[in-house]
């Protein structure tokens, strides 16, 4: 019995994502999209004009989220900037694991396509909070590990419950980071 043929954009997306997942990224092409999805490469760029853009619409909602969490942190400083940027990031990461489960091992690379390229300046500016906005370099070490640590984290306890992940990652956070006075 043949497959129905699914053209519809979140088909795509789904399939997509469960690629990347196995095979990451840049192991992904569009034949092996449009295969799992059971339709022809010409439907998958029908609705995305490239891999590049199926990427970001799958990123789209988390970039929104650390957008507004670095808004959020504009002006802060000391322990309240640890604070937000605590709270906010290990939200962010608990809430889109799975999306950051996706991209483990290819960050720095897809830093570099222009779509993603403001997200290594909001990082910078998340590991100066993370800092307390400290010029210690202890304080900058404690912060980017921490950062690294929450992503990699949510990447891998893909099957810990949301309750029980979240303050976990909290305690940790709150224990690695200097204080800032």
């Amino acid at each position: 019995m043949a497959r129905a043929v699914p053209e519809t954009h979140g088909d795509i997306l789904a399939a997509a994502a469960r690629r990347f997942a196995v095979t990451g990224y840049k192991g992904t092409s569009l034949q092996d999209i449009a295969r799992a999805v059971g339709c022809s490469k010409a439907t998958v760029l029908y609705h995305f004009a490239n891999k590049e853009a199926l990427l970001s619409e799958l990123m789209a909602p988390a970039i929104a989220v650390l957008e507004a969490l670095d808004a959020r942190l504009a002006g802060t400083t000391g322990a309240a900037a640890q604070e937000i940027a605590g709270e906010g990031f290990v939200d962010l990461a608990v809430r889109f694991r799975r999306e950051i489960a996706l991209l483990r091992g290819e960050f720095p690379d897809l830093l570099q396509q222009p779509a993603f390229a403001h997200i290594q300046e909001i990082s910078e500016r998340l590991i100066a909070a993370f800092a307390g906005h400290s010029d210690r370099p202890s304080a900058r070490i404690a912060a980017l590990v921490v950062l690294a640590g929450i992503a990699e984290t949510c990447g891998e306890f893909i099957d810990i419950p949301d309750d029980e992940l979240r303050p976990a990652l909290l305690a940790v956070v709150r224990r690695a980071l200097e204080p800032v006075t």
